[in-house]
């Protein structure tokens, strides 16, 4: 029998949905967010109980912080730690964009 795990939205990560799910509107119409939403959320309801069979951020590792795994759903990349039994999702990014350019651009609208 597995552990199950209870996910835990950051606001950040609620955020960063809402602005795909908003591009993705406005690029290709209502359908096509339908269906991501349905992806996203299914890849999420996966960590409930198997948080650790995602790989840990390449990135990430590469600087000593192990601590924080990704699940990829299509392009994006969604981000998380695991905090006893509960997963944290921190992040929601497009998979195409540069993951350390990424973390500044915040830390710079985070400090303003």
């Amino acid at each position: 029998m597995s552990d199950q795990f209870a996910v835990q939205w950051t606001q950040t990560a609620v955020d960063d949905l809402l602005s795909v799910i908003d591009y993705v509107v406005g690029r290709d119409g209502a359908e096509v967010p339908e269906r991501l939403y349905g992806q996203i959320t299914h890849g999420v309801a996966g960590l409930e109980t198997m948080p650790f069979r995602c790989r840990v951020v390449p990135e990430l590792e590469a600087e000593g912080l192990d601590g924080y795994r990704e699940v990829l759903v299509g392009q994006y990349r969604l981000m998380f730690t695991v905090r006893g039994n509960d997963v944290v999702l921190l992040t929601v990014l497009d998979g195409r964009r540069d993951l350390g350019e990424l973390l500044i651009e915040r830390a710079l609208r985070e400090r303003d």
